[in-house]
């Protein structure tokens, strides 16, 4: 049975883990991957502007979407089942991309790997929580914490090695085959694990709820992805309009459902816990980062004009760093308690100062000091794996373990709104100050503007952080202070 008692911990919760990590790193994985092959999927395929942003959006939309109703299935019908029904989902639409003769059947695989994704990725957040004791879950969010951001980094890096390596002639497809060793060894390797792992009582899943979630944030969600380029039409400004009535109307269903005995898709009262709201207005404001990436590979290539290789490559530092922050996480917390995550986010703004500032010291168009970029992006990442897994916790950390899946399910989704909100408003002040220029110095230009609202994203971040890790020290006082603030 799935335990959500951990007072006698599964003796196999470590291994378990590592299983479902993969779920928490193969989606990430292969969002980033796609952005550094998409000009090798133009040439073969013949794909046009709008079908090559679809092989991006689609995905991103539908995974975004879903998270929710992905996360509910795990309470529901075991973690352990969906993660194994999600990831082999996952391996096909990734066969059907790695084989795609056309652009519109990469589209459906990428909407295919969107949906399958959304229901394994919640699981391994939500198991933390579920599987492991007090003791032993900051070191679990740690090393998720480090695996989320790791696969960003590492799939800048790997699209471009792979493209170049060109294995048996594949390669742009070889992005998308590379997935099918990696779930046949965890399929091997985790089905002994996960097979018992299952709620004691499974209900039917709130399938209003889940229409009206996918309604609401697919209304937010898809003009962000994709209105800029598609120009704002007036059906992207309707869609978002929408929301709010959209917004309401779930929760009255969840209310009602919930009142009149009913499983919702969302419990309102467990979103009454002190603190959330603020915790996952944090959460909105951190992720605010992921549109660096795509904006910084923009600068490396179009004004440094270095290779995708390259500009893949330049960002193992910022993985560094992302490795060191989770493994320095619980020495931060027992010196800084509650204050850990606003430290995090401030040395990221520190980093993100500093490349400001090494950009505007070096010559439009001359490369940038590599030791001191190196350091600066380390700086960054170490921010980021500080801020991760004390984030996730202070999220997670407020909700009883039997809706661990359910609150999984929306920081994830979070994160993802965080990272179309981030794409939409960074990346049109980027693009809005660019302009119909091409030149170096234009692009420089707008890269530093949008590096500077990123920072104000990530300051707000922090100085939410610090009241919410003060109000925690003025309880913990309150209750005599003996143990450290929540997270």
């Amino acid at each position: 049975m799935f335990c959500n008692d951990v007072s006698k911990p599964d003796p196999r919760r470590w291994a378990m883990f590592v299983v479902l990590l993969v779920g928490a790193f193969l989606p990430p994985l292969d969002f980033f991957i796609v952005n550094i092959a998409l000009p090798s999927i133009r040439e073969e395929l013949g794909a046009s502007a709008s079908a090559e942003q679809l092989v991006i959006s689609s995905y991103a939309a539908l995974y975004a979407v879903t998270l929710i109703t992905g996360g509910r299935l795990g309470d529901l019908y075991g973690r352990g089942r969906m993660f194994l029904l999600g990831l082999v989902g996952f391996a096909a639409a990734s066969v059907l991309c790695g084989f795609a003769g056309s652009p519109w059947v990469l589209v459906v695989g990428r909407a295919l790997q969107g949906v399958t994704a959304a229901v394994m990725a919640p699981q391994a957040l939500a198991s933390v929580q579920a599987i492991f004791p007090d003791s032993e879950k900051p070191l679990a969010l740690s090393l998720y914490g480090a695996v989320f951001g790791l696969a960003a980094v590492i799939g800048q890096a790997l699209g471009g090695i792979l493209i170049s390596l060109d294995l048996m002639g594949l390669g742009w497809r070889a992005i998308f085959l590379v997935n099918l060793p990696v779930v046949a060894l965890v399929v091997l390797f985790g089905i002994p694990l996960l097979k018992e792992m299952r709620v004691r009582h499974a209900t039917r899943l709130d399938l209003g709820g889940m229409g009206l979630s996918i309604a609401c944030l697919g209304a937010l969600i898809v003009p962000l992805i994709v209105g800029r380029e598609a120009g704002w039409p007036w059906w992207s400004w309707l869609s978002l309009l929408t929301v709010p009535m959209l917004g309401r109307l779930f929760w009255l269903y969840e209310t009602r459902l919930d009142r009149s005995g009913g499983v919702p898709l969302i419990v309102p009262a467990a979103l009454t816990a002190p603190g959330l709201g603020r915790a996952l207005i944090i959460a909105l404001l951190f992720y605010s980062i992921a549109v660096f990436f795509l904006l910084f590979s923009v600068y490396l290539q179009q004004a440094l004009h270095v290779s995708a290789l390259s500009a893949g490559l330049v960002f193992l530092p910022f993985g560094a760093g992302l490795l060191v922050g989770p493994l320095l996480t619980p020495w931060g917390r027992r010196m800084l308690g509650a204050y850990i995550n606003p430290l995090g986010m401030a040395l990221e703004s520190i980093g993100l100062l500093g490349l400001v500032w090494l950009i505007v010291a070096t010559p439009v168009g001359v490369q940038l000091a590599p030791v001191i970029l190196g350091a600066i992006l380390f700086v960054i990442g170490l921010g980021q794996g500080l801020t991760m897994p004390t984030l996730m916790r202070m999220v997670t950390g407020r909700v009883a373990s039997a809706y661990s899946g359910m609150i999984a399910g929306i920081v994830s989704s979070t994160l993802q709104v965080s990272t179309a909100l981030s794409v939409a408003v960074v990346g049109g002040v980027f693009y809005t100050i660019l302009g119909p220029r091409t030149d170096p110095a234009a692009i420089t230009q707008a890269f530093i503007a949008a590096t500077l609202c990123i920072v104000f994203c990530l300051v707000t971040g922090a100085g939410l952080g610090i009241t919410l890790a003060w109000r925690s020290v003025a309880n913990a006082s309150v209750l005599g202070g003996l143990s450290p603030p929540r997270q």
